[in-house]
């Protein structure tokens, strides 16, 4: 390595360092947040989600509206209909941003449902792959009931599914915000940078 590449290599080094440090560090802070105030947390993301939610069915409601106006390729049907989907997007839009809370809500319910719907196919299908799978079966079968019971608890309990995906993200971002943190200290050389970069 010249004189002139040293420099450089100690930024990139410690730009990698920097990087994991205070990415980790913000993974860290933010699930200790969740798991300290899951209540607080879980609400001001969901808030977050449906105005997000919200903003798009505003501006696909203004697209889908302004392109029937001004097309000129629309005939009656079609532009009555694109008409009618723009004010239904728009007003759907309205509706969400004036109740974040409860469209949140929802939205946290649909996606407990939809999980746990997703993990009772999953293990069903296991279950009628079985005869197609050689040598030991059991671990297909384990993971099959496993599936089917957390898809139904999910879907008989949306709202106990949802609470306890909140507290995985939480418990998720604090372990990987700390190995993160962890990668940073190790990062001495050009090297090691690479390498923690490659995982």
């Amino acid at each position: 390595m010249t004189q002139n590449q040293l420099p450089f290599a100690a930024k990139a080094t410690d730009a990698t360092r920097i990087m994991f440090g205070v990415g980790g560090l913000v993974a860290a802070v933010l699930g200790l947040l969740i798991l300290i105030f899951p209540g607080k947390s879980a609400s001001f993301t969901v808030s977050v989600v449906a105005a997000i939610v919200a903003a798009y069915a505003f501006v696909a409601g203004v697209v889908y509206l302004g392109g029937a106006i001004f097309s000129r390729t629309k005939g009656g049907w079609a532009r009555t209909g694109h008409i009618l989907l723009g004010l239904l997007y728009i007003i759907g839009g309205i509706v969400m941003a004036v109740n974040l809370n409860t469209t949140g809500a929802v939205l946290a319910l649909f996606l407990s449902i939809t999980i746990g719907v997703l993990w009772l196919m999953e293990g069903i299908i296991a279950l009628t792959m079985l005869s197609k799978i050689e040598g030991k079966k059991i671990w297909t079968i384990i993971y099959a009931i496993i599936s089917i019971l957390a898809g139904l608890t999910l879907i008989m309990s949306p709202l106990l599914g949802a609470i306890t995906l909140w507290w995985l993200i939480g418990i998720s971002m604090l372990v990987l915000g700390i190995m993160q943190i962890i990668r940073a200290f190790t990062i001495k050389t050009p090297a090691d940078a690479v390498e923690q970069l490659m995982r």
